[in-house]
Formats: C-alpha cells, sequence, structure tokens
C-alpha cells in the first residue's frame, strides 16, 4: 500500500529501490538510499534551524539533485515547501518569499541577498546542503497527510502574488492519479526537460519518488544533450510543454532515430494545436501521447487515451480517475453538447485555497453539487461532445468580442498552425474604437517564408469574416513566461 505522505513515499521507495538510481542529473547518478539519507541529514539541519511543522522553505535552486533534496528534506522536517523560479528577478523573488513567509531559503548564491530581503532567516545554497554532513536521523516529526506540503505561486510575474495551497493528501492523491491513468511502473525513466520549480516539473518527481521509478534531468536548452539522454538512459517517459515539442520536432534526423524504449509521451501547460500534435506522432512514432489538461488549482484535470486521437482531435479528454467534472453557463445550467460553458472541477486534488487570500479563494471556490461539497471554477470555458470528452475553447478572460461576436483564441490559432512554416501561434484582442476589439495575430516560425498576408488571407477561407486577424505580426520567436507558456500579456502590452 502506498503511503499517505510524500515523505514517507520517499521513505518506502529506498527500503524497496535502495540501490537505484533516484535521480540522474548530468554525470551525477544518486541511489534511493543515498537521496533518502541526504534528505533525513537536510531535514535535521533544518530543524537544527528552528524549522518547525508548518513552517515555509522556499526552493529556488536549477535543477539537480539538491532540489529533490531540499523539497523532501523540507517536507520530511514538517514544513511546507515552496519551489521558486532560480531565475527570478531579485525583487520578485524577494517578494515571494515574503509572501509566503518562508523562514529558510535554499537558493543560489546570487539571489541569497533577495531571499534575505524578503524575510528569510536563513539563506542556504546548493553549496551548503551538499556539505551537510550525513547523520543518523534523529527524532522527525510525524508529517500527517492532512498537513500543509506546499504553496505554489502561478506563473504570473506582475501583480499580487497568488499563492495555491495544498495538503500533503491533495498532493498525494493526484499522483496516484496520474500514475493510473498514465500506467506508470517501478521500472519506468522518467526523462524531464522541464525546472522543478515548475508545477509540471515538480510532479515527474513526485512520481517517480513514488513509484521507486528513475528520474532523469536534462535541459531544453541542450537539445542534443536531450536527445543523447533519451538514447543512453533508455528513457520510457517524456513530458514536454508545446516549446518542448516544437525543439524537437525541428530537430533534422530525429524521426528516423530508434528509441525502442519510449513508450509514453505527455503533454500539458497549454494544448497543442492539432498540427502539431500531428508533428510530434510523426517524430515519435512508436509512443503513446497522452494530451492533457489542468491548472495550478488542482494539477491535473482531464486526459486523453491515446487511442481517442485520430477519433477526437483537438480533445483533451475525460477527467481523471477519482474526480468529476461538468460545465455551466451564466446561469448555473448544464449547457448541451456542442454549447460553451465554464468547466468546474471536483476532487481530492482541489487546492485548499490561496495562500492568505479569503476573497480570491471564495470566488474560486464555490459550493459543489453534494452537501458539504466544494468545487473549483477554472475560469476556462469548454465544450463537450455527445460522448462527454471536453474542448477546450478559451480562458474566460481571453475571449475577443469583435463587432459584438464573441472569438475563441484557440479556433484562430489552429487555423494559423495549420499552414507550414507557422511554428507559433498567439491571438489576443486589442482596443478598437470601431470593433471594441480587433483579433490581432502573433506567429512566428520561418520568418522569412511567413507572408502576413496570406496568412489573413488563408485566415478568410477558414473563418468567418469577423474571426480574421486583422493585422498579423511575424516574429522571430513568442515572448514566454517563466514556466514556458505563451506569454499573451506581453503581447497585448507590446
Amino acid at each position: 500500500m502506498t503511503p499517505a505522505t510524500l515523505p514517507a513515499q520517499l521513505r518506502a521507495s529506498a527500503e524497496r529501490f535502495g540501490e537505484r538510481p533516484a535521480i540522474v542529473a548530468g554525470a551525477t547518478r544518486t541511489t534511493y538510499s543515498e537521496l533518502d539519507r541526504a534528505v533525513d541529514a537536510f531535514a535535521a539541519r533544518l530543524l537544527e534551524l528552528g524549522v518547525r511543522r508548518g513552517d515555509r522553505v522556499a526552493v529556488a535552486l536549477p535543477n539537480g539533485v539538491e532540489p529533490a533534496i531540499a523539497i523532501y528534506g523540507a517536507m520530511r522536517a514538517g514544513a511546507a515547501v515552496t519551489p521558486l523560479n532560480p531565475t527570478a528577478r531579485a525583487g520578485r523573488l524577494a517578494q515571494l518569499v515574503e509572501h509566503s513567509g518562508a523562514i529558510v531559503a535554499v537558493c543560489t548564491a546570487e539571489s541569497a541577498e533577495a531571499a534575505l530581503a524578503g524575510g528569510a532567516l536563513h539563506a542556504l545554497t546548493g553549496e551548503d546542503l551538499a556539505a551537510v554532513p550525513p547523520r543518523a536521523p534523529g527524532p522527525m516529526p510525524g508529517v500527517l497527510e492532512v498537513d500543509l506540503a506546499s504553496i505554489i505561486y502561478t506563473s504570473g510575474s506582475t501583480g499580487a502574488p497568488k499563492g495555491v495551497a495544498f495538503l500533503q493528501r491533495n498532493m498525494s492523491f493526484v499522483a496516484g492519479s496520474i500514475v493510473e491513468y498514465l500506467g506508470l511502473h517501478a521500472d519506468d525513466r522518467i526523462l524531464c526537460p522541464l525546472p522543478l520549480s515548475h508545477t509540471y516539473g515538480l510532479y515527474q518527481l513526485v512520481l517517480a519518488v513514488r513509484l521507486g521509478a528513475t528520474l532523469v534531468l536534462e535541459a531544453l536548452t541542450f537539445p542534443g544533450r536531450l536527445v543523447e539522454a533519451l538514447e543512453r538512459e533508455r528513457t520510457t517517459v517524456l513530458p514536454g510543454v508545446p516549446t518542448t515539442w516544437q525543439v524537437l520536432i525541428s530537430l533534422h534526423g530525429l524521426a528516423e532515430r530508434e528509441l525502442p524504449h519510449l513508450r509514453l509521451l505527455t503533454n500539458a501547460g497549454a494544448s497543442l494545436s492539432v498540427a502539431q500534435l500531428a508533428e510530434v506522432r510523426r517524430t515519435f512514432p512508436a509512443a503513446r501521447m497522452f494530451s492533457m489538461y489542468g491548472q495550478t488549482e488542482c494539477k491535473r484535470v482531464c486526459y486523453l487515451p491515446p487511442e481517442e486521437l485520430d477519433a477526437r482531435p483537438g480533445s483533451v479528454g475525460v477527467a481523471i480517475p477519482g474526480t468529476e467534472v461538468w460545465l455551466e453557463d451564466d446561469t448555473g445550467a448544464e449547457p448541451p453538447p456542442g454549447e460553451v460553458g465554464e468547466l468546474i472541477v471536483r476532487g481530492d486534488h482541489v487546492m485548499q485555497g490561496y495562500w492568505k487570500d479569503p476573497e480570491a479563494t471564495a470566488r474560486k471556490l464555490v459550493a459543489g453539487r453534494m452537501p458539504g461539497d466544494r468545487a473549483l471554477r477554472t475560469g476556462d470555458l469548454f465544450r463537450r461532445d455527445e460522448a462527454g470528452y471536453l474542448y477546450f475553447v478559451a480562458r474566460t478572460d481571453d475571449m475577443i468580442v469583435t463587432r459584438g461576436e464573441k472569438v475563441a483564441p484557440k479556433e484562430v490559432e489552429e487555423v494559423l498552425h495549420a499552414v507550414a512554416g507557422v511554428h507559433e501561434a498567439a491571438v489576443v484582442g486589442a482596443p478598437d474604437e470601431l470593433l471594441g476589439e480587433a483579433v490581432i495575430a502573433h506567429v512566428a516560425g520561418n520568418g522569412a517564408g511567413i507572408d502576413p498576408q496570406a496568412l489573413r488571407r488563408h485566415c478568410r477561407e477558414q473563418l468567418e469574416d469577423f474571426k480574421v486577424p486583422k493585422r498579423v505580426v511575424v516574429h522571430d520567436t513568442l515572448p514566454k513566461t517563466d514556466n514556458g507558456k505563451l506569454d499573451k500579456a506581453a503581447l497585448r502590452a507590446g
């Protein structure tokens, strides 16, 4: 039986798979026994520094074994983890440390001053962590499944921080649900090109530790090394966001490489267009692709079984095991198949609330369908087909109203992605005195070969006239958030 808390799951994997590599990062290979001992030592160090149950420990380190030790060490000491982007600007990092109330920050030497300015009493570097001597584990606080496990900040880089609070129970439940529908097992080797500071990357670590599988960390900034790791480590599972797949499918000859062990691909963070998904499947023909959708507020919502990819193009599937979803229109009624409504989510993966923000929590967590229940309003618009499969339409705040008509950016983006040479597409609204909002398309790809007027003509052939972009802007590459998503706020501001 799987233990109920994340630190207990590490202990169980260490006892069962002691000499199996837990984390491979470059030339460093750390076994489960070594990881567990290092976590014990770091937890003891945190207790010496005054960390107590319920305290927060911020972790802002680049990928490697060090953030894994810090994350599990903090939880074993009874604290909640606040993963932060190690490349965040000093002011932003200080703001998030202050908002979380972290009393210890584990960060790079360059970020230590910012962490202390944010109110942390101690700033430990990766080198400090590595220098913690091994020791026999002393008494540790008992960690319960109802204890606070993490505060994960949403990806916005400006404005008031929004920290999403999860219990140990929430994180363990969603990890178990993901393991179930993906069919993951202890012999898997997961190659993670995502930062552990990003929730999608963090959960690759959580999944691996839960199972006793091996996590291989490799940066997307070196795609050649990533491909080498696919072969060298006999990778079985490759998670990615659209940026990951765009980099990989552009590599010459990758589709001809033999990758006999690679059996699963997973996409989350943002949806792939139908055209992009087809390219990924051509590049990795032997692997099964899972298209998924989620939010920071509940981690994962739904997934599309690979056998439904051809029958239901553009769908993100059905609710993950152990959860429930439905749509509501403006009146609170469930719309019929084909009609649009806001997605509502129910399950033990739903957050406890926004840290220090009861008003925002009350807007997001509402009464559910069962007595005493609560559900998550996602703020995302979906439609459902006759069989119950979900299709993302737009974020409620991304919808464009032009000439009194509503335009879903994703529909226009799909049409743009179908044009050869377009690698990225983002559609946003811009204030317009005549139209209310104008539809503006931003694209990137083979810059010299992209003709904005030709793209507009293509859109006129495929879309109603009010959905045709008023202007197409060509970029070398589109701006991204810290988590690798297209930064539509930057495009609107620009």
